[in-house]
């Protein structure tokens, strides 16, 4: 069940960014939780950290694949990876 959240205070998110992500972390929410206004989506975060679109390859949120127009709530844990390179 997902905590009560009311509609007219910040929605707080669990924010992970992996690999060559993780400096866009630095001085916004280095301590992992983001607050964000409600219907927030995934694409609104990727925005608002100025993460680089070709940069951006899976998005989880609580764990389950998801996609930039998934709308956030509060209490949810995403996490965005870059492209893995192979070798």
């Amino acid at each position: 069940m997902k905590p009560h959240h009311r509609h007219d205070e910040p929605m707080k998110l669990e924010l992970k960014l992996f690999a060559t992500l993780r400096p866009y972390l630095k001085g916004t929410c280095e301590d992992g939780t983001l607050e964000v206004p409600d219907n927030t989506t995934v694409a609104d975060v990727i925005e608002l950290l100025k993460l680089p679109e070709e940069q951006v390859r899976l998005i989880f949120v609580n764990g389950r694949h998801a996609d930039r127009d998934r709308e956030l709530c509060a209490g949810d844990r995403l996490g965005i990876f870059p492209p893995v390179g192979g070798g």
